[in-house]
């Protein structure tokens, strides 16, 4: 049986991938904070659901799972790593608090830098372990090539986790890993339901916070219309599977709106016309 290890499955991307992965007949390991979290998704997924409690900043925490995950495999090589388990900070980079940027960049870039450490060995960097070696996909964003206002520290850690993930792929060729890179965009999930309560009264003080109301409620109204979760969960499956992958995969909602466009346009009319429409240019 095919193994693949996925961190953050409680909820949303993780969740998905795991779902789809399980229906094709993978066994999963994935990461939860929560023994709850793990007890409830061994009941919803069965037994090819094998939960791995730790928190990607946790360095002990990730190495253990690993030896449990080592162990499980007895002397199989992993099949895949997808590396989803990730946070956002939001708010106007000037007045954003230091420890909440530190934090975003502890979780999105550090995190899966140790992760991917303590799980290379089995996907293949220990060649004394038997089988084809595996890959490692990691879940940038949208934003990791578009950065919006307003979400500078999640933009940030995804631009960097690409730029981690391209010197990652050329040196994983020594040992025949290879390293691919899903860019979501808006994603349905239950988070949508709660944004509304997400506090922006922090900022109320800022200069920036008239644009900053309009961009949480554009920001709200698309995710609403996201992709669902599968939908991600078949994306990664086919990172994992097909035969000559792309190093990249876009998977967005109204794509040519959403993403091919602005990748082409000009970046002073991007920021124009987002600064007309957010208020953000000069009066």
């Amino acid at each position: 049986m095919k193994s693949v290890v996925i961190t953050g499955v409680s909820t949303g991307i993780g969740w998905g991938a795991t779902k789809v992965l399980i229906g094709k007949g993978f066994r999963v390991f994935g990461s939860v904070r929560k023994t709850a979290d793990g007890e409830r998704l061994k009941k919803e997924f069965g037994a090819n659901f094998v939960p791995l409690l730790f928190d990607v900043t946790d360095e002990p925490a990730i190495k253990r799972a690993a030896e449990e995950v080592r162990a499980a495999l007895k002397g199989e090589k992993l099949f895949g790593l997808v590396n989803n388990a990730g946070i956002a900070v939001s708010g106007p980079l000037l007045d954003l608090n230091v420890d909440d940027f530190r934090q975003q960049m502890e979780v999105n870039v550090t995190g899966p830098f140790m992760v991917t450490q303590a799980f290379a060995p089995l996907l293949g960097a220990d060649t004394s372990l038997k089988g084809t070696p595996g890959r490692v996909v990691n879940i940038s964003s949208v934003g990791g090539k578009q950065a919006a206002p307003f979400i500078g520290p999640y933009a940030a850690s995804k631009f960097a986790l690409e730029g981690y993930s391209e010197s990652l792929r050329r040196e994983l060729m020594l040992f025949g890993i290879d390293v691919i890179i899903i860019g979501p965009g808006s994603v349905r999930t239950e988070i949508w339901n709660k944004a509304e309560e997400v506090d922006i009264t922090p900022f109320a003080n800022s200069a920036f916070y008239p644009a900053l109301v309009k961009f949480r409620d554009y920001f709200l109204a698309s995710g609403k219309k996201g992709l669902p979760p599968e939908h991600l969960g078949r994306a990664i499956h086919k990172a994992l599977t097909t035969e000559n992958p792309k190093v990249r995969y876009a998977v967005v909602p109204g794509r040519l709106m959403n993403w091919t466009i602005p990748q082409r346009l000009p970046k002073r009319f991007l920021d124009r016309t987002i600064g007309k429409n957010l208020g953000l240019l000069p009066k």
